[in-house]
């Protein structure tokens, strides 16, 4: 508690830090929890499987065409950043459709806060250095 303590004097030395005494069913203290898996406040929002399936969705909404999976996952800031894989020119034979992969951003309580388009590329194409 005492390392808590004065890990957290960032208001002043002589200001106390605070401890909501909340517990998680092992007995330790949430905050701790929280600390100890590099994600602080996360416990209380949106986790990374429900980031994925409101990217999926709003990229849809927003776009307008049907997305191919999700590319990634990560924590940010406040909130977390979804990558979306979509089928923007689909063509025949389809090795030739035009993919694009976007960007959302979400705040912790799910609200979207942006999206843009960060990639385009003909299927097949995959990940390669850009000075190819």
């Amino acid at each position: 508690m005492a390392e808590r303590r004065t890990a957290r004097k960032t208001r002043g030395e002589d200001e106390p830090a605070q401890d909501n005494g909340e517990l998680n069913g092992d007995g330790e203290d949430t905050e701790s929890r929280s600390r100890s898996s590099g994600r602080p406040g996360r416990d209380a929002g949106l986790t990374a499987p429900e980031a994925a399936q409101r990217g999926l969705s709003q990229i849809a909404e927003l776009t307008g065409k049907q997305p191919e999976g999700v590319t990634g996952v990560e924590p940010a800031e406040d909130g977390w950043i979804v990558g979306v894989e979509v089928v923007e020119d689909r063509r025949i034979p389809s090795s030739t459709d035009i993919l694009a992969t976007y960007e959302t951003e979400f705040d912790m309580s799910g609200e979207l806060l942006s999206y843009r388009r960060v990639r385009r590329y003909a299927r097949g194409r995959g990940d390669c250095s850009e000075d190819t």
